[in-house]
């Protein structure tokens, strides 16, 4: 959390003494919601195998209607898909899809991470693809990832069978049941443990879909509505989330803009079920922490953001970094 802290009070520098730098100065609707993402403690990874798996729609919504700070693990770059721009396969063509992912997360705002997991293309079950993925190298990159990041939600956008409809994708769901059950022991990877604290999740869900012919919800499942209108954006977060995916241009993902709500439906894996919202059980506030001080600060730092002069709320926002590195 302090981490989104130093994140803002960078962003906030920019305006001030931008000029001279060749990085863009984000704009004041960015750095206004990375001051309310500071509100919010819980952090979510969705996890799948490819570039284009994620689900945009929900990414976007958990950013900027939650403001829950998230991540997307893609366990490859793409190498083994489509071209529908050029000629490039291999490691080329994943240089190609790293890049559109990393252009659909400056639209829809989650991070991006990855693993060593190469995309050999399609794959019947996770047998055939384990024969290609050596299976504790792609754990340890997720558990790595997990204890890097320290989200309490693990969303995976596949299940681990025939309906995940690909081999690969079926294989990160899991690796990621496995490193949810070890990213919390210190016997696990404990090189990585020179660098990162153990850190376990509070649940795993599957975001399950209607694909084609294929429906896996069910009413009995967790609900989510998602798509709303956003006034900051000029749009809901379906329309952004048809922008962010459209991004992949070399796999032809490119999908409608669609306005309107819709509902998400959560399938419970491991760990703590979720009965009533993703967040179940998870510390929400800095308040719920004991840190009502720190709440009402970021309150008056929202309340008096100027949106013309983002750079006013510097002094604010070192006072409070102040307080928390004591």
């Amino acid at each position: 959390m302090f981490k989104k802290l130093i994140t803002v009070f960078i962003l906030s520098f920019y305006p001030v003494f931008g000029s001279a730098q060749q990085v863009r100065p984000s704009k004041s609707s960015e750095i206004y919601r990375e001051l309310k993402t500071l509100k919010q403690l819980p952090k979510v990874l969705y996890l799948a195998a490819h570039p284009d798996d994620e689900n945009t729609g929900l990414l976007s919504w958990l950013i900027n209607d939650q403001n829950v700070e998230t991540g997307y693990l893609s366990l490859t770059r793409g190498d083994g898909g489509q071209n529908l721009l050029g000629t490039e396969q291999g490691a080329a063509l994943g240089l190609i899809r790293t890049h559109e992912l990393l252009e659909a997360r400056k639209l829809d705002g989650a991070q991006q991470f990855f693993t060593r997991a190469i995309d050999f293309g399609f794959s019947k079950n996770t047998t055939d693809t384990f024969k290609q993925w050596d299976a504790d190298s792609i754990t340890a990159d997720v558990v790595w990832v997990i204890r890097k990041f320290r989200p309490d939600v693990i969303i995976c956008r596949f299940p681990p069978n025939a309906a995940a409809g690909h081999g690969q994708h079926a294989a990160s769901a899991v690796v990621a049941e496995k490193a949810f059950k070890l990213a919390g022991d210190k016997n696990a990877f404990p090189d990585q443990l020179k660098y990162v604290n153990v850190w376990q999740p509070k649940r795993v869900l599957w975001n399950t879909f209607r694909f084609g012919g294929v429906n896996t919800t069910a009413e009995n499942q967790l609900k989510v509505t998602v798509g709303q209108y956003d006034a900051q954006l000029g749009m809901g977060y379906g329309e952004l989330a048809g922008l962010s995916r459209s991004l992949h241009k070399s796999q032809g993902a490119g999908t409608q803009s669609v306005a309107g709500i819709r509902t998400e439906y959560f399938a419970h894996v491991i760990g703590e079920p979720a009965k009533t919202t993703l967040f179940d059980g998870v510390t929400k506030t800095w308040t719920s922490q004991g840190n009502t001080d720190i709440d009402q600060s970021l309150d008056k730092i929202i309340s008096t953001f100027n949106f013309n002069n983002p750079d006013l709320s510097l002094s604010a926002l070192l006072a409070l970094r102040k307080r928390l590195l004591h």
